[in-house]
């Protein structure tokens, strides 16, 4: 028996009415709606993965997912992929699909994930739902110098939620730290005004909007947003 085609999905959403990536019984998670949208423009069940698990409320700007069972020739990749949107919610978007080799796993097969976190230094109504608001000051080259402590691989067995769940903790950082990446224009637009430009009373962390991005190769729950939090 051939083995079972595997397509290849670069998808990006906002999760701000999900309960997560991964598929509950009772209730609405990204997984959930793109395994029925599958089924719907396909036909039969598709088995999806996803590369990482992202939480409740989390956004994701190329999560990407495999989709197993879905045997689609490449010349049909555009149709499905507009048949795929049409019956995704609007907050949800598949970007690409390829077709992929029948080991790939979109979990399995992952070299790097990349976690960027938005810190706002002010309160703000628009950018609510896509910033982590802190009150207090900060020092960014004591943020940055803490946070090149995570670089390397260690055992992160502590940062984890559920570490008995995993079969290692030991996990290689690449990168940990103050990135000038993954701020969107518009966003950036709001939260750097001329008139909010600086805070002259916060040494060393003068923007509006910080990004903190964590770079690594494992999925281990919830530990790149608390090397963030303890950095």
């Amino acid at each position: 028996m051939p083995p079972a085609p595997v397509l290849r999905a670069t998808l990006e959403y906002d999760g701000g009415r999900y309960r997560g990536w991964q598929a509950q019984v009772n209730a609405r998670t990204v997984q959930g709606e793109l395994v029925r949208a599958c089924r719907e423009a396909l036909g039969v069940d598709v088995k999806v993965n996803g590369a990482g698990r992202t939480d409740a409320g989390v956004h994701a700007f190329a999560q990407v997912a495999s989709l197993h069972g879905a045997s689609v020739v490449a010349t049909d990749l555009g149709k499905l992929r507009q048949d795929l949107n049409d019956r995704l919610p609007p907050d949800i978007h598949v970007l690409r699909l390829d077709v992929a080799p029948p080991s790939f796993h979109a979990r399995h097969s992952a070299g790097e994930r990349i976690y960027r976190y938005r810190i706002s230094r002010r309160r703000t109504a628009f950018g609510k739902r896509y910033v982590y608001w802190v009150k207090d000051r900060l020092d960014a080259s004591l943020m940055q110098a803490a946070a090149d402590l995570f670089v390397g691989r260690h055992d992160f067995g502590s940062f984890c939620e559920n570490a008995e769940g995993h079969d290692s903790t030991l996990v290689e950082v690449a990168f940990a730290g103050r990135s000038n990446v993954g701020k969107s224009s518009l966003l950036n637009a709001m939260m750097q005004r001329r008139s909010l430009a600086r805070t002259s009373n916060t040494p060393g962390c003068t923007r509006q909007l910080n990004v903190y991005e964590v770079r690594c190769a494992a999925d281990l729950e919830h530990v790149a947003r608390i090397l963030v939090a303890r950095g």
